[in-house]
């Protein structure tokens, strides 16, 4: 693999918003769901026609992202694939290669578990696990049990950037903090356990309903208030 190999991904810009309000988000929605869809289908993309490691590429991705910039994890994620590093280095290599994401001597051990859990007789294999189950939150947990360095959060981010997870949130403080302010929760809670997660997570998905913004497009929608751009 390397890094022509994997799909390409650009920071879209978008206009400022500082709306508080439901109706004000609608607004910013219409101004920017061309771009959110364009995104959409980019997801769509990484499964229908992405290999075994292009899909692997997003959980090593996503396995980086915690307390480090998303563009930053990304840039990583690329210049391993370009030296040929994702599947045949060893901890302390990825690490050293790896500089702008943070507590990165953990994160590359965890790419080494993965690496092997997904490898079955030399060849990457995560697909095949993915789609034994028909089940997303069923995966969702499955991943987070076996998994090291993976929540709920980080696993609905890969599941989502693969085109599969479209209704599961994705809570980070950005996220939250909106939600917040439109009336979504009460308040933001202290720590995320499991059982505020999912509570939190049904209420996002009531909130979508009632305002008729689809879930996936409501996290790149609030993300990108925060970050002036939508991403992955």
């Amino acid at each position: 693999m390397n890094k022509n190999s994997l799909i390409k991904i650009d920071f879209l810009e978008t206009p400022t918003d500082d709306s508080k309000d439901l109706s004000g988000l609608k607004r910013f929605w219409a101004n920017i769901k061309h771009l959110i869809q364009k995104r959409e289908k980019h997801f769509d993309d990484v499964w229908k026609n992405g290999s075994e490691e292009e899909i692997f590429a997003e959980l090593v991705f996503c396995l980086f992202t915690p307390q480090s910039k998303a563009v930053s994890c990304w840039a990583a994620v690329n210049e391993l694939a370009e030296c040929d590093m994702i599947f045949k280095s060893s901890p302390q290599q990825i690490a050293a290669k790896i500089s702008k994401v943070r507590f990165r001597n953990n994160k590359a051990k965890y790419v080494i578990e993965a690496r092997k859990l997904f490898t079955v007789n030399g060849k990457m294999k995560i697909k095949e696990k993915l789609t034994s189950y028909d089940d997303i939150y069923a995966l969702r947990e499955w991943i987070i049990k076996n998994i090291t360095g993976i929540g709920y959060k980080e696993a609905g981010h890969f599941l989502r950037n693969i085109g599969i997870g479209k209704e599961l949130a994705i809570l980070d403080r950005h996220i939250l903090k909106n939600l917040k302010i439109l009336g979504a929760i009460e308040e933001i809670p202290k720590t995320l356990t499991k059982k505020t997660y999912l509570e939190i997570e049904k209420r996002m998905q009531d909130f979508c309903k009632k305002s008729g913004i689809p879930m996936p497009h409501m996290d790149m929608l609030l993300w990108c208030k925060e970050s002036g751009g939508i991403f992955k």
